[in-house]
């Protein structure tokens, strides 16, 4: 995909046109092209020159962008924020605005003030008609010299057979001049035979001011609109600015301060308190909290110590932080959430199409309205000034901007808005359709869960004690990869066990793992695990592990085990099997994963919005069943390998507009498969690559935000449309004349140039109304302890809430900041009794909501284990 600059484009039309020459292109697969932006984005192999070539005989002018153009940090992207502001386009339409102003309030003074109002004028000209005549054509000729913008671009579409907004102002204060200039000599001439009353019935025709006046209106729209479609690009702005200019690094085993392009992967730089990270990286020595919410959205700073991720533009609140850098120049997460805003802004939404197809014919269209217009006044026998006024008024009212407009300004506003909150929509087609779905499917773990379980049963069975237990299961799952796997070898390694060593290991995804006891194992067993067994022939045994359905496979289990399994599954527990020499069991390790703190209440939200929830997992029936129900999903599918999440997806695809959830690279197809992938942001690079939104928080509230986020975008999206449409079909017919032999409605030229001036504008103001959007909730009324009940209801699980709440004030001393707000919130918010806490270390207090009783003394041990006091509590 090749991005051009594309110069010269006015409105709609001039967009359309330019679209349409590209797409003539031999190897164009694709061609969008960005009013707002000025961009356009090109698809397919064909030669850069062939595409320029196309753009410039359409009229326009067109340049490559390279990759430094795009997207790199430091004094570049420095540069493109500024040229994004666009000071110098818009400080040269006001002063062109000024001076017609200028020279416009002298016109006006002798064509109306004194022409209507009898103002009075110099003795010299105020009985001299043709002198007046004169000095209003000198007027206009400097007001239309100052503006010749318009009839340059006006004329070269014409030329070039893409008549533009231009072409129609142009043609307007043209007529009305040439019109006017006529008017000028005949008067000349009646002097010249001394027919005053002639020369008086001219004077009331002259249409100077008309002239200048509608480009100086028309200019002043510009102007409002260069300046409102510059605060559409704010939140771009704002992330290009927060990339760091400098950065601290070790060379030589000193200490040097460098320019941020300039690190290098690998090399080792430093993060003061208070100072930003200049690159991503990882910390390798010591311990911070980092405020992330330039990137996440998120508020509360996020601990960091050896071997946790930093990102660039993220600020160091505290400690020292001595890390390697990962990824640095283009590669930085932040470069990459500019470009994806950036390129998500230049693509066009699928609602656009109807306005784009009216833009291709718009303005011909009103050209051949006007010439109508003008051929059907003359027939009906009006004077020439009338029939002048309404061809004009039909060209100057028209205004195919707010068309071309409509969708891209509420677009890049929206994008933005998502881009604060965490949010980001790869692309226009993305941000609408997120609004347009009926069902989430969302993966259990890591995405409903925290994806971090843990061993909560051990039970050994068949002779074998705990110990022999777990030295065999963290013998197994020592080189898994998976998060079961991770929290069994932690447990046996608290536990003081150390697993032996294996052969063979082999990963059956979806399944278990399977592995051979090695000999050195055997030699090195000091503690006689394997009760019963001939220790010389160990080394010939093989370990199995995983669910019921697979060991099953090998090992005939008893009623009793499965009873034990099934009672494990019903708590939300996963049992996880370990047999030997695949036909005895060795007994049966259960792990519990926890919801997401926000993961109830996001359920809640979007069955709230009309949507059907699902969640997708690989574990067992009965504890899919049970995590189901307390997260409060409608549907639980369960047993689903890998592969089979994308044929979950597109079974529901049949029917349905599915949003899929997940966070790892088992979730990739599925992610593809569904009408929009939602990839949590702290999951995998492959499950971001394949989503079409990236959420970069880890919480589950930004899924009903993004869907909050799109319906707004799309509202605003058809009000602006709405306004484009209706604002032409009331303004083209008035200006007409169409109402003027049933009421007398007609329309001056002036008035048509200053409503198609603000047309535009009002589009844009009204797509920066997106900034105000509230795409998250307020919980307050769910700050209540949730009781969860079993319901069946045509196969969907209910949640049954309880009313009735109770708040206490802690009073807290030595809270400094907001890491120890995060901190205070979560000691109390690992207390049964407490729904939720909301921290203010400015305040100094925390505000507890509860579900029951909590003592006094429980909440100043809390607080004291937190490593503050309470002074009081109310």
């Amino acid at each position: 995909m090749d991005k051009y600059n594309v110069t010269g484009m006015s409105c709609s039309a001039c967009s359309a046109s330019v679209e349409k020459a590209v797409k003539k292109v031999k190897g164009i697969d694709s061609c969008t092209v960005s009013l707002l932006t000025n961009s356009m984005t090109v698809e397919g192999h064909a030669d850069p020159k062939a595409v320029i070539e196309a753009v410039e005989k359409a009229g326009y002018g067109a340049s490559l962008m390279t990759g430094e153009d795009r997207k790199d940090v430091g004094k570049k992207q420095a540069a493109d924020a500024d040229e994004l502001d666009n000071h110098a386009a818009l400080h040269k339409m006001k002063v062109r605005l000024i001076a017609s102003i200028v020279l416009l309030i002298p016109l006006m003074y002798i064509s109306m003030g004194h022409m209507m109002w009898g103002w009075p004028l110099p003795a010299i000209i105020s009985d001299n008609h043709v002198a007046m005549g004169l000095i209003q054509m000198l007027f206009a000729i400097v007001i239309m010299v100052v503006n010749q913008k318009f009839f340059i671009n006006g004329f070269k579409g014409v030329i070039h057979g893409a008549p533009g907004m231009d072409t129609l102002v142009a043609l307007g204060s043209g007529a009305s001049f040439i019109y006017s200039t006529y008017v000028l000599f005949a008067m000349t001439d009646a002097v010249m035979r001394q027919d005053n009353d002639r020369v008086m019935t001219l004077m009331h025709d002259f249409y100077f001011e008309s002239a200048a006046m509608i480009l100086v209106l028309i200019t002043v729209g510009k102007t409002l609109e260069e300046y409102s479609k510059g605060r559409t690009t704010d939140a771009l702005k704002g992330l290009m600015k927060l990339a760091p200019k400098t950065a601290i690094v070790l060379r030589d085993g000193e200490e040097q301060e460098v320019a941020a392009e300039d690190v290098v992967v690998g090399e080792v730089f430093i993060v003061r308190p208070g100072s930003s990270v200049p690159v991503d990286g990882v910390v390798i020595e010591g311990n911070s909290a980092v405020d992330e919410s330039a990137l996440s959205g998120e508020s509360l700073p996020v601990d960091k110590a050896e071997g946790d991720k930093v990102s660039a533009a993220t600020i160091n609140k505290s400690g020292y932080l001595k890390c390697r850098a990962t990824r640095v120049g283009t590669d930085t997460t932040l470069s990459q959430i500019i470009e994806m805003v950036s390129d998500a802004a230049a693509t066009k939404a699928p609602i656009a199409k109807i306005a784009d197809k009216v833009s291709g014919i718009f303005v011909p269209a009103v050209l051949i309205c006007s010439l109508i217009t003008i051929i059907v006044w003359i027939i009906a026998g009006e004077s020439t000034g009338f029939v002048l006024a309404r061809g004009i008024s039909v060209l100057v009212i028209s205004c195919p901007c707010a068309l071309g407009l409509a969708t891209p300004v509420a677009v890049m506003v929206g994008n933005g808005v998502g881009a604060k909150q965490g949010i980001l929509f790869k692309n226009a087609a993305a941000l609408e359709m997120t609004g347009k779905t009926d069902v989430v499917v969302l993966d259990k773990t890591g995405t409903i869960t925290n994806g971090t379980p843990e061993v909560v049963d051990v039970v050994p069975g068949n002779g074998y004690s705990e110990t022999d237990l777990l030295t065999f299961a963290a013998s197994l799952e020592q080189y898994s990869e998976h998060p079961i796997g991770k929290a069994i070898v932690e447990y046996v390694g608290q536990k003081g066990i150390k697993p032996q060593k294996i052969e063979d290991f082999q990963v059956l995804p979806g399944n278990g793992l399977r592995c051979r006891l090695s000999s050195e194992a055997v030699s090195q067993n000091e503690r006689g695990f394997c009760a019963g067994q001939n220790h010389s022939q160990i080394s010939d045994h093989i370990l199995l592990g995983g669910n019921g359905k697979f060991i099953s496979q090998y090992v005939t289990l008893s009623e009793a085990d499965k009873t034990l399994a099934e009672e494990l599954a019903s708590q939300g527990k996963t049992p996880i099997y370990l047999a030997i020499d695949e036909n005895k069991l060795i007994g049966i390790l259960a792990v519990a994963d926890t919801i997401k703190e926000d993961g109830i209440l996001a359920i809640k939200e979007l069955k709230e919005m009309n949507y059907s929830v699902v969640m997708l997992t690989g574990d067992n029936a009965k504890t899919a069943e049970a995590i189901g129900k307390q997260a409060g999903v409608d549907r639980v599918i369960a047993d689903v390998l890998p592969d089979g999440k994308e044929a979950v997806v597109r079974e529901l695809m049949k029917e349905h507009r599915v949003i899929m959830v997940g966070d790892g690279i088992n979730d990739a197809p599925a992610l593809t498969r569904a009408d929009i992938g939602m990839a949590i942001g702290a999951g995998t690079d492959v499950a971001i690559d394949a989503a079409d939104v990236v959420l970069m928080r880890e919480g589950l509230r930004t899924v009903p935000a993004a869907i909050r986020l799109s319906m707004a975008t799309i509202r605003n999206i058809k009000e602006n449309l709405f306004w484009a449409f209706i604002y032409n079909i009331i303004g083209i017919p008035l200006a007409a004349g169409v109402w003027y032999p049933m009421f007398g409605w007609k329309l001056n030229p002036m008035f048509g140039a200053f409503a198609m001036s603000l047309s535009s504008f009002c589009v844009v103001m009204n797509a920066l109304r997106l900034n105000f959007v509230k795409i998250y909730v307020n919980n307050s009324k769910y700050r209540i302890h949730q009781k969860m009940v079993s319901k069946n209801v045509e196969g969907n699980n209910k949640i049954e809430k309880e009313t009735g709440t109770m708040n206490k004030t802690v009073y807290i001393e030595g809270m400094m900041c907001g890491h120890c707000e995060a901190r205070v919130k979560k000691a109390f918010e690992a207390l049964p009794q407490v729904t939720e806490a909301e921290v203010s270390h400015e305040k100094k207090q925390a505000v507890l909501t509860l579900s029951g009783e909590l003592s006094d003394k429980e909440i100043k041990n809390t607080v004291k284990e937190a490593g503050y006091k309470v002074t009081s509590i109310k």
